[in-house]
Formats: structure tokens, sequence, C-alpha cells
């Protein structure tokens, strides 16, 4: 039986604690950009300390106008730092995965994978060797990709155990031309974490696994057998609550 994370922002963290607490649910925790200044070392070692029945700890780091694949050697450099930083809460949390988004878009590259790919490496290389210092793995998330193959090549390139894909559900749904399978045949060696969430290929939804047109069943049934880390991206309690009874339904009859 897998022991899905739950996706909760650290700015309203405190909103849900006590739900968080009562359902005893391991996390993913998310830190956007907005006040990622005002957090300190001590709020993310009280974090930890509030914590006190010891979930598994995953983070979504931020990702709001940040490149680590940037032109812009400047840009460049401050995203390295912000996820640097990442990393270090990592560290303090015993966090098992970090994820975060390549900042590859097509129209922005003019398709020119190889510039995005020459200036990711200078990013993604060093942070790598961080996070594994750390015993943290890195995973990369799908976000508006129609196609996986940069993805795929980006993988290639780094060619380290300590380094995979996010693969997202939602975002998938919303933005593939390409049917599922052929996705997953790209980039199913790799894939280290789910995001699991759903939507009616109109919009970003977040609605619970099964709410929307997803074929999950067709996704489990491919990575069966595969040591991933399952998320659940649903955007409120209920949604979230129904997402996992779905998720214990689907492997209590797939055993």
């Amino acid at each position: 039986m897998i022991d899905p994370h739950i996706h909760v922002p650290y700015d309203i963290f405190e909103k849900y604690l006590p739900f968080i607490t009562k359902e005893q649910l391991n996390l993913e925790i998310y830190f956007g950009s907005r006040r990622f200044d005002d957090i300190k070392k001590k709020d993310i070692i009280n974090l930890k300390k509030r914590l006190d029945y010891n979930p598994q700890i995953s983070i979504h780091s931020p990702f709001m106008d940040l490149s680590p694949g940037a032109v812009d050697s400047k840009v460049r450099q401050v995203t390295y730092e912000r996820f640097s930083d990442v990393l270090d809460f990592a560290d303090i949390l015993r966090a098992k995965v970090v994820v975060f988004h390549s900042g590859y878009e097509k129209w922005k590259y003019d398709s020119r994978v190889d510039i995005w790919l020459e200036e990711s490496l200078k990013t993604w290389v060093p942070l790598n060797k961080k996070a594994s210092d750390r015993g943290v793995k890195i995973a990369i998330e799908n976000i508006v990709e129609n196609e996986p193959s940069h993805l795929k090549l980006l993988m290639e390139n780094i060619q380290s155990e300590n380094f995979g894909l996010c693969f997202d559900t939602g975002h998938f749904n919303l933005f593939s031309k390409i049917p599922l399978p052929d996705w997953l045949e790209h980039i199913k060696p790799y894939i280290i974490e789910l995001h699991l969430h759903d939507n009616l290929k109109a919009s970003d939804d977040h609605f619970a696994i099964g709410d929307g047109n997803f074929n999950f069943e067709a996704l489990f049934r491919e990575i069966n057998g595969k040591d991933i880390l399952y998320t659940v991206e649903a955007h409120n309690k209920e949604d979230v609550k129904k997402s996992i009874e779905r998720l214990k339904i689907f492997f209590l009859n797939h055993d």
C-alpha cells in the first residue's frame, strides 16, 4: 500500500496544521517565491519540530521568475542561489525529494533545445552534487510540455540516479499533444515522483483523482512495481481525502 505525500504551501501551513496532524499526513511542502526571503533557518527547524509525528517530507521549490536554463548568467545565478537555499531546507527537514521546474518553453527558446540544455547543465550538475551529498533526490516536473523529448535529453546528459522526473498528471492532461503511452515510453525509466491531480483538459483545476478525465488506471498499470513517491496535489481538504481514498481502492483492487 502506498502512503502518499500531500502538497501543502508553506504560506498557509498554519491553516492546515490541525488537519495535517490529525490525519498524520506525509507532506510535500511548497515554498513560494513571494515570501521566500522571509524564511530563516530557525523557521525550518521549528517546522521540523512541530511535525512531531515524524512524517515523510518532500519539497516543491519556488519557480516564479526563475530559469535554470537562462541564457542571462545573472538570472541563472539567482536561480541557482534560490535552488541551493531550498536544498538547505531539504537537509534540515530530511526531505526525500525536491521538485523543480525546468524552465523550458519552446516559444521562449525558439525551439532551440540545445541552448536551453547547455545552460541548464551549468545549473543542475552542481545542484545535483549538493543534493546527492545531502541524500536528497532532484525531480524535474513537466509543466507546459506538449511532448517529453527535452526532458529525456536532460536526464541522459545528467546521467544520475539521484536526478529524475516528476510526472504531473494534470499538466500532461492539459498540455500534451501525444498519448500517455508515448510519453511513458520516453520517460518511464526516469520517473521518481508523481504529482496526482485531475482536470477536464480546459484548465489546471487540480481536481481530486478521478474527477476529471486523466487515465489514472493506465498510468498506474504502466509504472507498477517502480519505487516512486506519490504526491496528491488537490487544492482543498475534501479533494485530498477523496484522492487518498481512491488511491487506496485502486491499489487494494490491484494488489
